[in-house]
């Protein structure tokens, strides 16, 4: 049976455009894979804690060592590896916030990076690699090609390279100008929203084709 990871972290609830891309994609999963399961985890609103000490020690020290903190932080690791393990298909709704990804984006990729887990420290194999890795990405700003910020966006730059050790290979899905809506100061900018936040859902429409019935 086929399972889909789903990962929202927008912390801007109904108004998140990611969400409500990534909500699109799930459901166009679920239309071709209708006997799929679905795992949901919410970074927005349940937000995992960032690597702390007894994390990175638990990924040093072999688990009959782990003292009780290393322990309890190792058991949040394998849970997060074990999801992407599960899934055929993991889809992540990334929003640019301050030019970077969501904190707590940041910090399921650094607990995801778990030496026997998703990486053989000795090959330096990815564990998790054969995943199909969706990225939908939204941003307020344009910072594409040719744009005074061009460059400026280092959430969707960074991801592959964070996320490279466990063997995942991410494919984007991208809206920009967000902000045009809601910001008077862009209102000239809203037929280029406008145009962006279509392409992205005719992207998101071609990912999977319907089982047919």
């Amino acid at each position: 049976m086929t399972n889909l990871l789903h990962i929202d972290s927008s912390i801007t609830g109904e108004h998140s455009i990611s969400r409500r891309l990534t909500a699109r994609a799930a459901a166009a999963w679920r239309a071709a894979h209708p006997d799929g399961t679905v795992t949901y985890r919410d970074l927005g609103t349940d937000p995992l804690p960032h690597l702390g000490a007894a994390a990175n020690e638990a990924k040093a020290t072999p688990p009959e060592q782990h003292t009780p903190e290393q322990a309890a932080a190792w058991r949040l690791i394998k849970e997060l590896v074990d999801e992407v393990k599960a899934a055929d298909t993991i889809l992540l709704g990334l929003p640019l916030y301050n030019f970077g990804p969501p904190s707590t984006v940041k910090a399921w990729v650094d607990h995801l990076i778990a030496p026997g887990l998703s990486v053989n420290m000795d090959t330096r194999e990815g564990l998790l690699r054969g995943r199909d890795f969706i990225v939908v990405t939204a941003r307020g700003g344009g910072y594409g090609e040719g744009t005074p910020r061009e460059g400026w966006d280092h959430a969707q730059a960074w991801i592959p390279h964070g996320i490279s050790l466990t063997g995942l290979e991410p494919r984007f899905v991208t809206a920009e100008l967000t902000m045009a809506m809601v910001n008077p100061a862009m209102a000239e900018l809203i037929p280029l929203a406008e145009a962006s936040q279509a392409e992205a859902e005719r992207a998101i429409d071609a990912l999977w084709t319907p089982v047919a019935a």
